[in-house]
């Protein structure tokens, strides 16, 4: 992967991303009702690691998902219905680097803006704008975040497989994605959702 300073529209950590309206205590309870646990911190650093070097094979295969399915694609087409290169091509980036961030990041108060923004990216309220495209969708419906949590969790175990570990330590790794996966959508949605609902 390149140095995230090399990722188009990667701004981690950066004045411009927006401030969560969620506090580090209520991320902490929702980190609970998901059951994360410090060693479940544990063992997704182990599947950092792990799939460190295999970050392309990865997006390779849910490119391949998306692209195989006009109405996930759809959300990087022109208005004349054609794909943007330029705009799947950073995203791929900027979605490589997210792999890495999943296992790697403490979850601290840049971590947690961060969710927020990527949530506003898939929202009408940012998307399109990181990269300044003109995209024929302008929002990303709520429910295909949530279905994602499927295919961009069940396809990770045999990435997970492939360094030789135990089968239990490939297991807590897996359950560690999976929650933490789950814990990233819950934080993306909060956009979507009615000022007193989320």
């Amino acid at each position: 992967m390149a140095a995230t300073s090399m990722i188009p529209g990667y701004t981690y950590g950066q004045p411009s991303v927006a401030r969560s309206p969620l506090s580090l205590a209520e991320l902490d309870d929702l980190k609970k009702a998901i059951l994360l646990t410090d060693e479940d911190m544990k063992y997704l650093r182990m599947a950092g690691d792990v799939l460190a070097d295999q970050v392309e094979q990865i997006l390779d295969l849910w490119y391949g998902f998306v692209g195989s399915h006009p109405h996930l694609v759809k959300y990087f087409l022109d208005a004349k219905g054609q794909p943007i290169q330029e705009y799947l091509g950073n995203v791929r980036k900027r979605f490589g680097q997210w792999i890495l961030d999943t296992c790697r990041r403490p979850h601290d108060q840049d971590w947690l803006d961060y969710q927020y923004e990527i949530g506003l990216r898939h929202h009408r309220t940012k998307k399109n704008q990181t990269d300044h495209v003109a995209a024929a969708t302008q929002v990303v419906p709520l429910r295909y975040l949530i279905a994602f949590i499927v295919p961009i969790t069940v396809t990770i175990r045999d990435f997970l497989r492939k360094k030789g570990h135990s089968v239990e330590e490939v297991d807590k790794m897996y359950h560690a994605w999976f929650k933490a996966v789950t814990l990233q959508v819950a934080l993306w949605s909060q956009p979507y959702a009615k000022e007193g609902d989320y």
